[in-house]
């Protein structure tokens, strides 16, 4: 099996980004993949945690000794503005750009900041999950309410939005202040669950007036808010990743896990190669990796294609019925969400529950 070497210097840089939280702009964290001195280097910027994607990129290095991979992990709005600033100024950057905020990454195709590229593997993509053949989708992952399980009574588990608004509605809940979900002006990810349930969800509006009148907290980011639930400073989370809330589970049993049964919104992290990009056939390989049966099943051992959608495996409730997904699929109709006012606006009444 390939060597995989971590730069430590790099690793010890992102960490002590991480705790200067006035670096907003700059890389969560830096990994370094392959051996030094490889024939090429190849840049990857992803919102993907490096713990989670990291295997995925030693299975494609395998096949390619002679490659080295400089990981950047961001967050998704410095991740979108970095990208707009390297196509705006035309520099060189990222070679592959990953992200969970895929509204993000529509809009910077339009805005002819995308290669394009044809494959035999990305023809077998579904329409949803490819876009003017300059952006692809290349995960599956549910947005999920998780809970802890010694905490919270088996009846009051909520299998839907509704029976998250009847644990939310008494004056005297147990569940006031207790109740997570993202900073959707902080992640790019959190806005776009929040702006699809808006559209989707006849239950939106009083779940923030529900969220507001019980002081419900929003923070960043997915790791962080189910490390909460699991040592109950949160009993109940809602709309977060459950790519990482199944990973989280396998370490720590506390973690309970719900595919709403009213609808569940469905993810395809989107990836793109930069036009700018110095290793584009190089790029190419990297995607069509991703999208091969190699690729697909490193994909499914990573949960970023999740066994959750095929069956509530080691979870309470039946499997969801495929009438309650609700693929987010990559469209022009996505830049909606980023049009100025309607963002404003937006975010307006989300400050007001989340003051």
């Amino acid at each position: 099996m390939r060597t995989v070497f971590l730069s430590w210097r790099t690793f010890l840089a992102g960490i002590l980004v991480l705790l200067n939280c006035g670096l907003s702009a700059a890389q969560e964290m830096v990994a370094d993949f392959g051996r030094e001195g490889a024939g090429q280097d190849l840049v990857l910027r992803s919102t993907t945690d490096i713990a989670i994607f990291g295997p995925v990129v030693e299975t494609f290095l395998q096949a390619h000794p002679d490659v080295r991979l400089r990981y950047e992990q961001w967050g998704s709005n410095e991740l979108y503005r970095l990208s707009r600033q390297d196509c705006r100024s035309d520099e060189a950057g990222a070679d592959i750009v990953i992200s969970s905020a895929v509204h993000q990454m529509v809009q910077l195709v339009n805005e002819a900041c995308a290669a394009g590229y044809r494959s035999r593997l990305t023809d077998q993509l579904p329409g949803a999950l490819r876009w003017r053949d300059e952006l692809w989708g290349i995960t599956r992952e549910p947005a999920v309410m998780v809970y802890n399980r010694d905490l919270v009574p088996a009846g009051d588990i909520p299998r839907t939005r509704f029976d998250l608004l009847d644990l939310l509605r008494p004056s005297d809940t147990r569940y006031a202040g207790r109740v997570a979900t993202y900073d959707i002006e902080e992640s790019g990810l959190g806005y776009l669950f929040a702006f699809a349930d808006a559209q989707e969800a006849s239950t939106f509006g009083a779940l923030q007036e529900s969220f507001g009148r019980t002081r419900a907290i929003s923070t960043c980011c997915s790791a962080d808010i189910i490390r909460g639930v699991a040592e109950g400073q949160y009993l109940i989370a809602y709309n977060v990743l459950g790519s990482y809330a199944q990973g989280y589970q396998q370490q720590d049993e506390r973690i309970g896990i719900v595919l709403p049964s009213d609808y569940t919104l469905v993810l395809s992290r989107a990836l793109m190669i930069p036009k700018q990009a110095r290793r584009k056939p190089l790029a190419e390989a990297f995607l069509d990796f991703l999208l091969s049966p190699e690729g697909t099943l490193a994909l499914r051992t990573a949960l970023l294609i999740s066994p959750l959608l095929e069956a509530e495996d080691g979870n309470e409730g039946e499997g969801l019925s495929s009438t309650a997904l609700r693929p987010i699929g990559l469209s022009p109709a996505l830049m909606v969400a980023l049009d100025g006012l309607t963002r404003e606006t937006f975010l307006r009444r989300w400050r007001a529950t989340f003051p």
